[in-house]
């Protein structure tokens, strides 16, 4: 995988960063998934503010995976910081949450969020998820002139 082809995953619990860090991997997209534990470290990762200053060690994501339940500044505090980002406005989120209330689907898609995706508990449902997650976003969906430049070439290689 290149430089910069990577998805950005903010998620406070350890224990659902270690599954979906485990689920990718046996997807057999490992190396594509940073981790970022909570909705401030998003914010300061995607403005390249503080830690995450240095573009080089810290590149823009090609997409954002994010939780809706964070301490601090929650999933939607994200969105709505994001997309009022002009540098930033096309970059996919897709909420990858244990919320299943329709007033939380509406609030994330009225925030722009680009998809909204319910954790399975089960490891293999996980994985499962990860290949049909790998699948649209590969084969299936088309993305703006500039999302795709975001992406010089296909961000999952590994299944090619």
């Amino acid at each position: 995988m290149n430089e910069g082809q990577f998805i950005l995953l903010a998620e406070d619990d350890p224990n659902d960063v270690l599954l979906l860090e485990r689920a990718f991997r046996k997807a057999g997209l490992g190396e594509c998934l940073r981790v970022v534990c909570d909705g401030e470290q998003a914010v300061d990762y995607l403005a390249g503010r503080g830690t995450y200053a240095d573009r080089e060690r810290f590149p823009l994501p090609f997409m954002l995976l994010l939780d809706l339940k964070m301490p601090g500044i929650d999933g939607f505090g994200v969105l709505q910081w994001l997309r009022a980002q002009p540098a930033l406005k096309q970059l996919l989120v897709v909420v990858l949450t244990s919320s299943n209330l329709q007033a939380d689907v509406d609030r994330a898609y009225g925030l722009g969020a680009n998809s909204y995706l319910i954790k399975p508990i089960d490891f293999e449902e996980m994985v499962g998820l990860i290949l049909r997650f790998e699948a649209y976003w590969k084969e299936i969906n088309r993305l703006s002139a500039e999302a795709e430049s975001m992406r010089p070439v296909p961000m999952f290689t590994s299944l090619v």
